[in-house]
């Protein structure tokens, strides 16, 4: 197992990559890599401007010769997705990523590795960096907070940017420009939890569901991955009408954009039935893996015996919670019937979260459909309304329409086609990518979304695929050529 990126060709890029692996960058917790960031610009010789979210702009002249080309955009965002396996030993707040080489992979040591979206920006200080390359007039924005809520993007006012064309780096799929993007919503459901004493001879059982893969809950939606939160509920359900269950405590995900990979319960049985709950986990389990196995081998339930802290919820409420769970819609809605393959609309069970006696739902919903959004926005509402919840509802973001005639989409075809042969795929994506809300602040800004291959995004699987990765850096490289000589 290697652990040098900086061997790794193109090595201006893999030595960026690098550079930002050692540097914490949790979302809503970005001033040490826009420090880290200011201090590498400076030492660059570049000068930058901020705004008051924090997104930084940088500006570089055009290659001598080339400075009628159009003005080009190479835009990333600084932070990323923060997931650990439980047994994993970390602090994202201030230890670094331990990112190794495992064959043609890149990857992180049971965490996430933050190639969503550090190669992004990598590429865009790569191209800062290089004295030779031939490009036209550029600009770099460095966005902030994308992962939970694109609040950078969202913060960009008007004049901040002068370019006429973007390139987005973050997108996961060699091979693939994406022109067009869903737009979301967070939604969530609040209840005030009743806590009482539990029943004088009961015990506190932990039910734990774990195993399973997770991922990005727009990017993997459609791969049929389990959701733990939904397995659990099965549990309580079926445990419910054998037995007598009380409600102590629950957390299940811990993202409100992955599906969640490990949820937990603690609940108060009868004395009398500990040890016949806990030996009906092994039956959940082959239940769950008959149904599964293919695609979450690694799915596993367990149990055991916890000391508890003797409080337990009102019992309608505990019914109330696992009918929410029952009936909430999870998963892909409905399909396009435009584009092969895409993901039109969708919704994700996400978190379950307890602070205190407040109990948290946590859903998201996506569309690139504005319409199809608020429906699924407002079916998601009514269940928790009849559940008894009160329901909360983020700004969500636009979704972008894709634009089959845009120049970015021109260069980055023309230049795939000279490198590779061939075609690209032309896709969207089922993501929400600031494409959407840097167009509404810049609606004359031709754009396209491209990157390398990114598996496992959101979860301690997280990898990057490193010949994909060589490949990627070639078409930004012959991209910015392309479009630097056609001001000539």
């Amino acid at each position: 197992m290697s652990t040098v990126l900086t061997d790794l060709e193109p090595k201006s890029l893999w030595t960026q990559f690098h550079g930002l692996t050692t540097v914490p960058r949790p979302s809503k917790k970005e001033e040490k890599i826009l420090d880290y960031l200011k201090k590498l610009l400076g030492d660059l010789g570049y000068s930058y401007e901020q705004d008051d979210t924090g997104n930084i702009v940088v500006r570089k002249d055009a290659t001598p010769g080339y400075e009628h080309a159009p003005t080009v955009l190479i835009q990333g965002h600084v932070d990323m997705v923060c997931e650990k396996n439980k047994d994993t030993e970390f602090d994202f707040d201030n230890d670094p990523i331990k990112a190794y080489v495992d064959g043609e992979w890149v990857t992180a040591d049971g965490t996430t590795l933050g190639a969503d979206n550090g190669i992004g920006v990598a590429a865009g200080l790569a191209v800062l960096e290089s004295k030779d390359m031939v490009h036209p007039p550029m600009e770099f924005l460095f966005t902030v907070d994308e992962e939970t809520g694109l609040t950078g993007a969202k913060g960009l006012k008007p004049g901040f940017l002068k370019a006429d064309m973007m390139l987005n780096l973050d997108s996961e799929e060699d091979g693939a420009l994406y022109v067009g993007c869903a737009g979301g919503m967070d939604t969530a459901g609040v209840m005030q939890l009743t806590m009482g004493d539990a029943a004088a001879d009961s015990v506190a059982i932990e039910i734990n569901m774990g195993g399973l893969k997770g991922g990005h809950s727009g990017l993997d939606v459609a791969t049929g991955r389990g959701n733990a939160i939904k397995f659990l509920t099965r549990v309580l359900n079926d445990l419910r009408a054998k037995y007598t269950v009380q409600f102590s405590s629950i957390l299940g995900g811990s993202k409100r954009n992955a599906i969640p990979r490990e949820a937990e319960i603690v609940v108060y049985v009868p004395q009398a039935d500990a040890d016949a709950v806990i030996a009906s986990m092994a039956g959940y389990q082959e239940l769950f893996l008959g149904e599964i196995k293919t695609v979450e081998p690694d799915l596993a339930l367990t149990a055991k015996k916890v000391e508890g802290n003797g409080k337990v919820a009102d019992d309608a409420q505990f019914t109330a919670l696992l009918e929410a769970l029952q009936a909430l819609p999870t998963g892909v809605i409905k399909m396009s019937a435009d584009i092969d393959g895409l993901v039109e609309t969708s919704t994700m069970l996400a978190t379950v979260t307890m602070d205190g006696d407040k109990l948290t739902i946590g859903t998201s919903q996506r569309s690139s459909v504005e319409s199809e959004k608020a429906d699924i926005v407002a079916t998601v509402g009514a269940v928790l309304r009849l559940a008894g919840f009160e329901v909360v509802q983020g700004d969500g973001y636009p979704g972008w329409k894709p634009n089959m005639e845009s120049s970015a989409l021109k260069f980055v075809k023309q230049s795939f086609s000279e490198l590779f042969g061939g075609e690209p795929e032309i896709k969207a994506i089922h993501a929400g990518l600031e494409c959407g809300l840097i167009g509404e602040v810049f609606p004359n800004m031709d754009m396209i979304s491209f990157g390398p291959t990114i598996e496992g995004a959101h979860s301690p699987d997280e990898r990057i695929n490193i010949p994909a990765t060589s490949r990627f850096w070639d078409l930004v490289v012959k991209t910015l050529e392309n479009v630097a000589k056609s001001g000539k």
